[in-house]
């Protein structure tokens, strides 16, 4: 009796660049077991598609025109919890790293990783395990457990209560100008929101300030 074939792994390309989408539609079609069902070049696009083809796996770039790829990936995972998500992106930052651990993915492999590398990382995702590459991912985890639990702000400089939203914004990974979007402010005020709250952290990165948002929930 010959062998039941394996169902090919359904993936959604998240990038807002379209030659990327075209040369990854291309290659990764091109590996036995994985199937391109679709594609989105924006943040809203990727959460209304992965609602609507239910993929098994979502390769997503970090930066979209309308948000950022960490804010798809927690919409996305809200919804369809047994989705994965790997981050596949040219930022090596720690702010990035870190935004894509705590918004749940599977996988942050950068861009100048090969096809079958690529392959591969999807296959493995597609089983549930993960696929960070500890190069890029060691300081940030670092940061997130070594966090000491009884740091906080010394008395009398309480976060306030402006400063706590950026805190939680920084978390999810957004940037200075998204930051100022979202919370209708300009760009000035936020970075002087974030310079008054990392001196009453005791802290010189958003990474750290990620992290401290983190271990407080806790």
């Amino acid at each position: 009796m010959p062998a039941i074939k394996a169902a090919p792994i359904r993936l959604l390309l998240v990038d807002d660049h379209e030659v990327v989408r075209v040369g990854l539609r291309t290659v990764l079609n091109k590996n036995q077991g994985i199937q391109v069902i679709g594609e989105a070049g924006t943040r809203a696009t990727a959460v209304r598609e992965a609602k609507r083809l239910e993929p098994d796996v979502i390769l997503m770039d970090v930066r979209l025109p309308d948000g950022s790829g960490v804010e798809a990936c927690r919409d996305i995972l809200d919804h369809q919890p047994t989705a994965r998500v790997i981050f596949l992106t040219s930022y090596t930052d720690d702010d990035s790293v870190l935004a894509a651990v705590l918004a749940g993915a599977k996988g942050y492999v950068l861009k100048e990783i090969d096809s079958s590398a690529l392959a591969r990382a999807i296959r493995t995702v597609s089983t549930g395990k993960s696929i960070l590459d500890p190069t890029v991912t060691q300081r940030a985890i670092h940061w997130i457990k070594g966090w000491p639990h009884h740091e906080n702000p010394a008395r009398g400089q309480a976060l306030s209560p402006q400063e706590e939203r950026v805190l939680a914004l920084v978390a999810e990974g957004l940037t200075n100008k998204e930051i100022a979007t979202t919370m209708q402010l300009s760009d000035k005020t936020v970075k002087n929101y974030l310079a008054n709250m990392f001196q009453k952290l005791h802290i010189s990165r958003r990474a750290q300030a990620a992290a401290f948002f983190v271990k407080r929930q806790v």
